[in-house]
């Protein structure tokens, strides 16, 4: 397993801005994998913290040289990061992962492994926990199913749920497909609905990869935001299956904002509290979240739980129903 070849399948895509202080244990868990035959490709995207000068000081060392590739932009945003680590990628596949999320040793080898029983697919990706796996609870929401199932639930006008920081993209199909779609907040949700129905997309169904929630995070600080973005997704993926015109995000945003849940999205920003104040060993802190989460949806939290401990009843999605926007049809859709 430790033996390089000459041509290596498969980069791991980094994009990197104020990573500190996660990003050293982030390349370490990289670096501690059972499969070595990969490059770590980091760009930096203007970041203003240490991150940059990290990097620089491990890649000075002879072992990392080969192993390291740095690139440096200002500061683009995610999107035209992501879009960049796909055109600077040099392997046939990228395996993404975040700079604030660990890899498990075992990672790399299992989707080296996936990848070589079907070469011919869009995209792999694996279950998550949380991380620190001890002082938190639950694991990441994932759709699961065979392709033929993930499309599926595509055709039904939902979105899939995979855990950016697990996939691994085959770099000229995700390129004919134009890439991650710019200006959007939720450009990783837009990408798996055009890559299930183009390509095959695969589920490793073991938990690979450890997702830091973090209050820092885009994701947690902007969570109402991101909830009309990923409406605005669904939107286009029912434009796309109806073969109707969208509009533009701005155009329709204060509508989509119409049919968010208040009540849901308290209880989602009150769990993901919960797990925020776990890793920092607040307990009470956590308690408190947790009671507000349950107070704001017993839905939600039920929903939750069915989806932790018995994901094989239903399907995992993300979204709303779908009938939900066709009976604002005259508004979102001229």
């Amino acid at each position: 397993m430790d033996a390089v070849s000459s041509q290596p399948l498969v980069t791991i895509g980094l994009p990197v801005y104020n990573a500190m202080p996660y990003l050293p244990e982030a390349i370490e868990s990289l670096l501690a994998q059972q499969y070595r035959d990969f490059e770590i490709l980091a760009i930096v995207d203007g970041a203003t913290d240490w991150s940059l000068e990290y990097l620089r000081s491990i890649a000075s060392n002879p072992f990392m040289a080969s192993r390291l590739r740095i690139l440096t932009q200002p500061n683009l945003g995610v999107t035209a990061t992501l879009n960049r680590l796909l055109r600077e990628c040099r392997t046939p596949w990228l395996i993404r992962q975040d700079a604030d999320d660990i890899s498990h040793p075992h990672r790399i080898a299992r989707l080296v492994s996936a990848i070589e029983s079907t070469p011919n697919a869009g995209m792999f990706y694996s279950f998550a926990g949380y991380h620190p796996r001890a002082r938190t609870i639950g694991s990441f929401r994932c759709s699961r199913g065979t392709p033929g199932q993930l499309r599926a639930i595509v055709h039904s006008g939902y979105l899939l749920s995979i855990c950016h920081s697990t996939v691994a993209l085959n770099v000229e199909k995700t390129l004919g497909l134009g890439g991650y779609s710019a200006g959007l907040h939720n450009e990783d949700a837009d990408l798996w609905w055009r890559m299930a129905l183009a390509h095959e997309i695969h589920c490793v169904p073991e938990d690979l990869v450890g997702f830091r929630q973090s209050s820092s995070s885009v994701s947690a600080r902007n969570l109402a935001e991101q909830a009309v973005a990923a409406l605005y997704v669904q939107y286009l993926l029912l434009s796309h299956l109806t073969q109707r015109g969208p509009q533009s995000f701005v155009s329709v945003r204060r509508r989509l904002q119409s049919l968010l849940s208040p009540a849901k999205l308290r209880a989602k920003e009150r769990l993901r509290e919960c797990n925020i104040r776990l890793s920092q060993k607040k307990y009470l802190h956590a308690t408190a979240a947790f009671a507000a989460s349950a107070a704001a949806s017993p839905a939600h939290i039920l929903g939750r739980l069915r989806d932790e401990l018995a994901p094989s009843v239903g399907p995992i999605v993300n979204g709303i129903n779908p009938q939900l926007f066709f009976e604002h049809k005259e508004a979102l859709w001229l």
